[in-house]
């Protein structure tokens, strides 16, 4: 007899009223074998086949537990969700069964909670832990960076998250009051619930090129064109070695590790999920030049995709910020290129805005949109691996590994002065009141994604340079990457020298597959109060 007809008729024996003996006669492993079956016959939803099994009698029950039998469960867990990013990025060492099976309780608990949509209604928030509601956003948040299909469907078919996030953000009595503040002329909140929600929006949003839905337009237009509401960076984008600080952090329990977790300002998932939907008519009246929608980068594709995202969302938790490159920004990540829009209000409007006006004005205004193509290359300076104790340099000695100090933030942090000579093999950069030259070298192809602090304190600096083209004309770029959170601004100026200088300012979200997304603004304005600022999102192009 095969192992799996032997498997299949004893299920067929305990499904007609298998007796309590015979039941104690089977072995532990052909029991194990039994219970795995039952418990995975179905991929949606908790392994609730095994409650009949369970309850047969007491050695059954006894041996089959998610109390004593956490190899089960773990075993489990990885046929109903996405267990390998995990092991990667955590570590083999640290995901033992016991926290395995834990964590598939709770994610059940969670999926079962977010199915009932109950929290997703403003009538409904409140009702049983005060931070439910932000650990089922953020764990949701979580699973999807983790995702490489199995996470998805759970959250997506089982815990229809797509339902529960369409009532949140527009409904008249969704949770996240957006709709009902809108129509009470009034900016939406947001908090770090509504920051949650809106990347799931995104990581989860659908473009069917239909139509799309006037009040998601509403929502997600005043989010991500009001700049003086809504930022786009924390720390400040003013600040390239910014300060210790102390952030709003959230704190989950991840395979019973506790992290302190910050996403990205709401404004970032709301001008990918705006632009991406914003290419169908709209109540926000005339669009220039529409082309086609902005990639999507979430589904079926490997949770390498989100490294660089996970390992943000540390270090933004975190009090104290790193002078060195860390793993929030691949090296090498933005070379090539790169096709998108950038999107703009009229001036009026936009003046109105600065002056108090309220989100009826945007609505009314007329919003123009362009396309633009980048031409992008990366420059790194490249400093010994401090953690080789032979080394024999003194990096406070040699000023030719010291990045450049912060510069102005209207100039993408350049020091005033600052002069750089570009060739094939990198740029040499001349820095006002130093004596000689810093070489930063040309990105080399398929850098490995910093795993270690040592290696990612390799790269110290990076600055981008390139060009571009769109129907304003041929221009020029130039920039840095902030080290601690991987964040970029890029001067942008235009070659016929009539159109100014404009300041792009954003991150790179996702790695292979990510998109450049932020906001523009004038550099006449000082950094420290609101300029005339548009979004902007770019995808490399395939």
């Amino acid at each position: 007899m095969s192992p799996v007809y032997g498997l299949v008729w004893l299920v067929f024996l305990f499904q007609h009223h298998t007796t309590m003996s015979s039941l104690d006669s089977i072995p532990q492993e052909v029991l194990e074998h039994i219970a795995f079956f039952a418990a995975t016959s179905k991929f949606l939803g908790p392994p609730s086949d095994l409650v009949s099994l369970l309850a047969s009698n007491r050695r059954v029950y006894t041996q089959l537990s998610i109390a004593t039998n956490h190899h089960l469960y773990a075993r489990i867990f990885a046929h109903k969700f996405d267990l390998k990013p995990a092991l990667r990025r955590l570590g083999e060492e640290v995901l033992y069964p016991a926290t395995i099976s834990a964590e598939l309780r709770q994610r059940f608990i969670l999926l079962k909670r977010l199915r009932t949509r109950a929290d997703a209604y403003q009538s409904k928030v409140g009702e049983g832990p005060q931070d439910t509601l932000n650990q089922l956003l953020l764990r949701s948040y979580v699973w999807l960076l983790e995702n490489e299909e199995k996470n998805e469907r759970q959250l997506r078919e089982y815990g229809r998250l797509d339902c529960w996030l369409h009532e949140y953000w527009f409904n008249d009595d969704g949770a996240s009051k957006a709709m009902h503040m809108i129509r009470d002329n009034k900016w939406p909140v947001g908090d770090q619930n509504t920051t949650l929600a809106m990347w799931l929006y995104w990581l989860l949003v659908k473009p069917d090129g239909h139509k799309p839905n006037d009040n998601a337009l509403d929502v997600l237009g005043a989010f991500a064109l009001a700049a003086h509401k809504y930022n786009i960076a924390v720390p400040s984008w003013t600040e390239f070695l910014p300060p210790s600080t102390t952030h709003t952090s959230s704190r989950i329990t991840h395979f019973g590790q506790n992290f302190e977790l910050t996403v990205l300002p709401v404004a970032i998932p709301a001008i990918l999920s705006f632009l991406t939907l914003v290419n169908q008519p709209s109540s926000f009246g005339p669009l220039l030049q529409p082309s086609s929608p902005l990639k999507s980068v979430v589904r079926t594709k490997p949770s390498s995709e989100w490294d660089s995202e996970w390992a943000r969302c540390q270090l933004l938790g975190q009090t104290e910020h790193d002078t060195f490159l860390t793993e929030a920004f691949k090296p090498g990540s933005t070379e090539g290129v790169w096709e998108g829009q950038f999107m703009y209000t009229e001036f009026t409007a936009y003046a109105a805005l600065l002056g108090g006006a309220p989100p009826h004005v945007l609505q009314k205004s007329v919003i123009a949109r362009h396309q633009q193509t980048w031409k992008l290359r990366e420059y790194h300076l490249v400093t010994p691996d401090i953690s080789s104790s032979d080394s024999g340099i003194d990096l406070d000695m040699d000023l030719n590994i010291v990045p450049l100090p912060a510069g102005d933030p209207l100039r993408s942090y350049f020091p005033n002065g600052t002069h750089i000579k570009e060739d094939r093999e990198g740029i040499t950069v001349l820095a006002p009141h130093r004596s000689g030259s810093i070489r930063y070298q040309r990105a080399p192809r398929n850098i490995p994604h910093p795993s270690k602090r040592e290696e990612a304190k390799k790269v110290a600096d990076v600055i981008i340079m390139g060009e571009g083209h769109s129907s304003w004309g041929q221009f020029n770029l130039i920039g840095r990457v902030r080290p601690c959170d991987g964040f970029m601004s890029l001067s942008k100026e235009y070659v016929d020298g009539d159109r100014g200088r404009w300041l792009y300012r954003g991150y790179l979200v996702g790695n292979t597959h990510g998109n450049l997304v932020g906001r523009w603004r004038d550099t006449l304005s000082p950094p420290d109060v609101p300029g005339y600022e548009g979004c902007y999102a770019l995808s490399r192009r395939r």
